[in-house]
């Protein structure tokens, strides 16, 4: 589990998952997908975009370094529960996914990028996880507000899919609601540097990312 138990196993940490209780998705998720989706509304000009892709303090990290992006919130969709907290959706029975919230300026970077970097950042073949991480907690998704979104993912996800000659693991969902995790997740890369979780996998997925997309990335002040 991602947590403080890493502090202590540190030197096990090639020899686990940062969580290891993990189940399929529940049936109830394939209902999902017909419901129409919820359309956010722009705060202060910023609009709002939501993926699940692996651990969230990864996924927090990658997109918080992008040009155009004001914010990125550690939370959960994708699920059929009300009020998921972190250990319920570690049971993988609530259906939720670990996501994102992202607040982005339209005028500076589009929904189309942020698709870009979703799938440049993990490995878009790994099915209910990425890298350690396994479990329908930790599943990709994109999830779509209207239908100009919804085909800029099924087409970004059918070409890749013939580049790489390879099925794609992403879920497109319509968007229904994201709830906001628990404090300690939010910036818990910028907080924690020294967790081993974060030196071994988060930050190594982050530089990776950042040396494909050089030309995205905020300049250190």
């Amino acid at each position: 589990m991602k947590n403080t138990h890493y502090l202590i196993i540190g030197i096990l940490f090639l020899f686990t998952s940062c969580q290891s209780n993990s189940q399929t998705a529940n049936p109830k998720q394939e209902s999902l997908k017909n419901l129409p989706p919820v359309q956010t509304e722009a705060v202060d000009g910023y609009e709002r975009a939501y993926f699940a892709s692996g651990c969230f303090w990864c996924v927090e990290a990658v997109y918080e370094s992008v040009k155009g992006v004001k914010e990125s919130i550690s939370g959960y969709s994708g699920g059929h529960t009300d009020n998921p907290t972190y250990a319920a959706s570690n049971t993988g029975r609530t259906g939720h996914a670990e996501a994102v919230e992202i607040y982005y300026n339209p005028e500076v970077i589009s929904f189309e990028t942020l698709v870009d970097i979703y799938f440049g950042s993990q490995n878009p073949t790994q099915i209910n996880g990425q890298g350690p991480d396994h479990g329908s907690q930790y599943r990709s998704i994109i999830f779509y507000q209207n239908e100009e979104q919804k085909k800029i993912v099924e087409e970004k996800k059918s070409a890749l899919a013939k580049k790489l000659n390879r099925s794609i693991a992403a879920e497109i969902l319509p968007f229904q609601k994201f709830w906001i995790g628990e404090d300690y997740h939010q910036d818990y890369e910028k907080r924690n540097p020294n967790n081993p979780y974060i030196r071994n996998v988060s930050i190594p997925r982050l530089l990776k990312f950042q040396s494909k997309f050089p030309h995205l990335i905020k300049d250190k002040h």
